[in-house]
C-alpha cells in the first residue's frame, strides 16, 4: 500500500506519524523495551502530547531479532497467530547515552536514542539493513478511518529481493507491490495461491512479518531503495533473520515457522490424473494404467479427480455409484497393481451433499455474524465452508476422510482453500482479515494429521494448492490451474523457484498446463522439466494427458524421463531428506547455490536440482535453449560432454534430452532401479564422480548407507566406516569409460 505522493508529500487524506528519538529504555528478560515519542521532546509541554511508540526487540534464537512496535495497546488480541518455535538463546543487552543495542549470535540491533531516528541491523560491523527517519510509522487514513503501522528497511546497491510465497512474476521482487493475500487467481496474475510474508535477500539477511493477515508490500516501488511493509493493525511485530548465505537464511526461517515433513519415496514416481471435467468411470481408469504398462511407462500413483463424487455433492466423501460401484474392489484392484490412490478434495460442503445439513446442525460450518450459514454460488451451489477454528469441526472433517482411508486411499490432494470470506463470525473469535490466510493452514494441516496418523510416520503426502508461512510442514504443494503454453510454463517455474524461497522443499505442477490443451511439442518439453521436479505429475482440466493421445513420440519421451528420475532417486531423495532437517528445498534458484556469482542473481529460466545437477528447461518447439554455466567444468548428465562457465549457452535440443548439467566435483549416486521410486536406493548404486580432483574426498549418503568416496591418483575408492567394505575399480576399465566419453569415473556397489 501507498502512502506518500513523491518524496516530499503524503497521498491526500493520509497523516503519518514517525518516531524520532528514544524517551527512555530498559532491559528485561533479554529485551529491550524503548518508547519513542513521534515529536521532539523540547519541554514538559511535549509530553502531553502523542503519539508514543512502544518498541520491544526481542530474539526468538540464535542470529534472529524480533521488532515489535505498538500504538495503542488496549487492541483486544485476536488470533490467529503463527506458531513460532524458540529455542533459549543467550542474548546480549546494553545501553548507553548514545545506543541501545541487543546481540544474538552474530546478529546485533542498534537503536539510535537521539534524533535523527535509526534503527540499524548489522553483523560483523556490517549494516545489513536499516529503518531510518520516517521509516517506521503510524500511518491513518483520514477518508476511511483505516489505521495502520508501516516500517521501510533500506535496500543496499545491487541488493535483490526474493521470496513472498508462490509468485509467477519476475523472480527478482525489486520494483514489485505485492499483496499477501490468498487467492484463486490462476498462474498469470499477480495474485496467488501460497501467500508468506517472508523475503530473503542476497544481502546476508532475509525478513518475516509475523502476521498472518494481510501484509502490504513495496519492495522498492514506492521508496525505490527501501522494503516497505504495512498492515491495518495497532502492532506490528518483524523478524531479521541473518545469514550470511541465504541457504543460512533458509536454514534458520524454517527453524522459526517450521521445516518441511519429508514425504514417502513412492510419492517422487509419476503420478497420473482423471484430469478435470473429463469423463471417467472404472474402465477407463484401467484402460489408463494397463495401456501405461503396456508401454513400459512407469506409474506410481494414480489420482482421482473431483468426479470421483456426485456432481453438485462436493464435498461428500463418498464415491458416485453410478460409475463407481465397487470403489473398495476397485482400490484393492490398483494395489495389486503395485499404485497408490490419491483422491480430490476440498474445504467447501455443497449444499446438496448430505454433510451440508449434518455439519450445520452440529455447528461446524462457517457462520455470518448474525448466525446464519455463509454461502455462496461460486464454485458450487449454495456452497459453505467447514471451520477449521473448531476442533470439533476438526475431528468431524477428519473423520469423513478416515472412512475413505480405510476403503484404501492412500492420499489426497487438497485443493481450494483461498476464497476465504471476511464478513463472518469464526467459532474461536479469529479475527477475520487475519484468517483468511491462516485458513489454508487449519485446512491442510488436519488433513495430513489425519493422514500421519492411519498411514504411519513419513507415510503422509498431500498435493496441496493453498499454503501460508509455515505450511511447508505439510508437503507437498503443486503450481495450481496454469495455461497450456510455454508462457505459462515458464511462469510456473518462477512461481515453484520464488517458494522454495520462502521455505517450501517440494513443489510440482501439472504436466502440459491445465487449461486448454498443449501441442504434442510443447507436451514433449513439459515432460522434461515434470519430471525433473521434485514431483511429477500428469493433469488437466478438460482433457486427458496420457502421452499417447498426443503422439506416439511423446511415450518415448515420458519413458526416457521418468526412467531418468526414478534411477536418480538415491540423489533425489537425499535432497529430499536435505529439504526435510534444514528447509533447503529441492528446486533451488541459482542464486540459492550460487550468491557470490552475479550472474545467477535474476536467472529463473533455469535451476538446481538439489546441490549438483543443473536444469535449464526448454521453452520452444524448436529446442533453441539458452543457459548460464556458473565457474568451473561442468559435466553433460547425459553425453559426458563439458561445459566450462563462467558463460551463457547456446544450445537446440531434441525431445529427448534437456540441459542437464553436473556439478564440477560432485559425487551422483545413480540407482539400479529405473521401474519404481521406492526401492534399496543404496544397493546396486552407481557412483559417479564428475570432475572429481586427486585427493578428493566427498561423503555421499545413499538410503541408510554413508559412503566416503575418495580419488587416489587414478583409482576412485568408496567406504562406508567398514574396513571390509570398500570398493575398487581397476584403473584401466576406469581410464577405458572415460575415454569412452562417459565424462565420470564411477563405481558399481551391492550390499554385501
Amino acid at each position: 500500500m501507498k502512502f506518500t505522493d513523491g518524496y516530499w508529500l503524503l497521498r491526500e487524506g493520509v497523516t503519518a506519524a514517525h518516531p524520532v528519538e528514544v524517551l527512555d529504555v530498559s532491559a528485561a528478560d533479554s529485551a529491550l523495551e524503548i518508547h519513542a515519542p513521534t515529536q521532539p521532546i523540547r519541554h514538559r509541554g511535549d509530553l502531553l502530547r502523542g503519539p508514543v511508540v512502544t518498541i520491544s526487540a526481542h530474539t526468538p534464537m540464535p542470529d534472529v531479532i524480533g521488532v515489535t512496535f505498538t500504538h495503542f495497546e488496549g487492541e483486544r488480541p485476536r488470533g490467529p497467530q503463527f506458531e513460532l518455535r524458540r529455542t533459549d538463546v543467550a542474548s546480549q543487552v546494553s545501553y548507553d547515552d548514545e545506543y541501545a543495542t541487543l546481540t544474538s549470535g552474530s546478529l546485533t540491533l542498534r537503536v539510535r536514542r537521539t534524533a535523527p531516528w535509526r534503527l540499524d541491523f548489522l553483523s560483523g560491523g556490517r549494516t545489513l539493513t536499516s529503518s531510518g527517519p520516517k521509516g517506521m510509522g503510524i500511518m491513518r487514513d483520514t477518508t476511511t478511518g483505516a489505521h495502520y503501522l508501516r516500517e521501510q528497511l533500506g535496500l543496499g546497491v545491487g541488493t535483490s529481493v526474493y521470496g513472498l510465497g508462490e509468485r509467477f512474476g519476475p523472480l527478482v521482487k525489486n520494483g514489485q507491490v505485492v499483496d499477501v493475500w490468498n487467492a484463486d487467481g490462476g498462474t498469470a496474475t499477480e495474485q496467488a495461491y501460497k501467500n508468506t510474508p517472508f523475503y530473503l535477500t542476497d544481502a546476508g539477511y532475509g525478513v518475516f512479518v509475523d502476521h498472518p493477515g494481510k501484509v502490504s508490500f513495496e519492495v522498492g516501488s514506492e521508496a525505490v531503495s527501501r522494503v516497505q511493509f504495512s498492515v491495518e493493525s495497532q502492532q506490528l511485530t518483524y523478524y531479521v533473520i541473518h545469514g550470511p548465505t541465504p541457504k543460512d537464511i533458509l536454514r534458520r526461517y524454517t527453524a522459526l515457522t517450521g521445516r518441511p515433513a519429508l514425504p514417502p519415496a513412492w510419492s517422487f514416481g509419476l503420478w497420473l490424473s482423471t484430469s478435470f471435467t473429463t469423463s471417467y468411470d472404472e474402465k477407463t481408469v484401467t484402460y489408463f494404467i494397463d495401456s501405461m504398462r503396456e508401454r513400459e511407462l512407469p506409474l506410481s500413483v494414480f489420482h482421482f479427480d473431483c468426479f470421483w463424487m456426485r456432481e453438485f455433492n462436493w464435498c461428500d466423501f463418498r464415491w458416485d455409484p453410478r460409475v463407481f460401484p465397487d470403489p473398495e474392489g476397485m482400490l484393492t484392484r490398483l494395489h495389486e497393481r503395485g499404485l497408490r490412490v490419491c483422491v480430490w478434495i476440498n474445504p467447501y460442503i455443497a449444499q446438496r451433499s448430505p454433510l451440508f445439513a449434518e455439519g450445520r446442525e452440529l455447528g461446524h460450518l462457517l457462520r455470518r455474524p448474525d448466525g446464519s450459514v455463509w454461502q455462496w454460488d461460486l464454485w458450487q451451489p449454495g456452497m459453505a465452508l467447514v471451520d477449521f477454528t473448531s476442533a470439533a469441526a476438526r475431528d468431524w472433517y477428519a473423520a469423513k476422510l478416515e472412512a475413505v482411508l480405510d476403503q484404501g486411499v492412500d492420499c489426497f490432494k487438497t485443493d481450494f482453500g483461498e476464497r476465504v470470506p471476511v464478513d463472518v463470525a469464526w467459532s474461536d473469535g479469529s479475527d477475520p482479515e487475519r484468517m483468511h490466510n491462516y485458513y489454508t493452514h487449519l485446512y491442510n494441516r488436519t488433513v495430513f494429521e489425519v493422514l500421519r496418523k492411519h498411514r504411519g510416520e513419513g507415510e503422509a503426502v498431500v498435493f496441496a494448492r493453498s499454503a501460508t508461512a509455515g505450511s511447508q510442514q505439510f508437503p507437498v504443494h503443486w503450481g495450481g490451474d496454469c495455461e497450456a503454453t510455454y508462457e505459462s510454463m515458464a511462469e510456473s517455474l518462477r512461481g515453484g523457484l520464488s517458494l522454495g524461497l520462502s521455505g517450501f522443499g517440494y513443489w510440482s505442477h501439472d504436466i502440459g498446463g491445465f487449461e486448454g490443451t498443449p501441442s504434442p511439442a510443447l507436451f514433449k518439453r513439459w515432460l522434461a522439466f515434470g519430471l525433473l521436479s521434485s514431483h511429477s505429475r500428469l493433469h488437466g482440466s478438460s482433457s486427458y494427458r496420457v502421452p499417447w493421445l498426443f503422439d506416439e513420440e511423446s511415450v518415448d519421451v515420458l519413458r526416457h524421463f521418468t526412467r531418468l528420475k526414478l534411477s536418480l532417486m538415491p540423489y533425489l531423495y537425499g535432497a529430499a531428506r536435505t529439504a526435510a532437517a534444514e528447509g533447503v528445498p529441492m528446486m533451488r534458484a541459482m542464486v540459492l547455490e550460487f550468491p557470490d556469482d552475479p550472474g545467477c542473481a535474476h536467472l529463473e529460466r533455469q535451476y538446481m536440482l538439489g546441490p549438483d545437477l543443473l536444469v535449464a528447461p526448454v521453452f520452444s518447439d524448436e529446442g533453441e535453449v539458452a543457459y548460464y554455466v556458473p565457474e568451473g567444468d561442468w559435466t553433460s548428465f547425459s553425453t559426458g560432454e563439458t561445459v566450462s562457465g563462467p558463460r551463457w549457452v547456446r544450445e537446440r535440443h531434441g525431445f529427448l534430452s534437456v540441459p542437464l548439467l553436473v556439478r564440477p566435483g560432485a559425487v551422483i549416486p545413480v540407482g539400479a532401479v529405473a521401474d519404481r521410486p521406492d526401492y534399496d536406493h543404496a544397493d546396486g548404486v552407481t557412483l559417479r564422480a564428475y570432475g572429481l580432483a586427486r585427493g578428493a574426498r566427498v561423503t555421499v549418503p545413499v538410503g541408510d548407507v554413508v559412503f566416503t568416496v575418495v580419488r587416489e591418483g587414478d583409482t576412485l575408492r568408496a567406504s562406508c566406516g567398514d574396513p571390509a567394505a570398500a570398493w575398487q575399480l581397476a584403473a584401466g576399465e576406469r581410464t577405458a569409460r572415460a575415454a569412452a566419453g562417459t565424462g565420470f569415473l564411477s563405481l558399481e556397489l551391492g550390499r554385501w
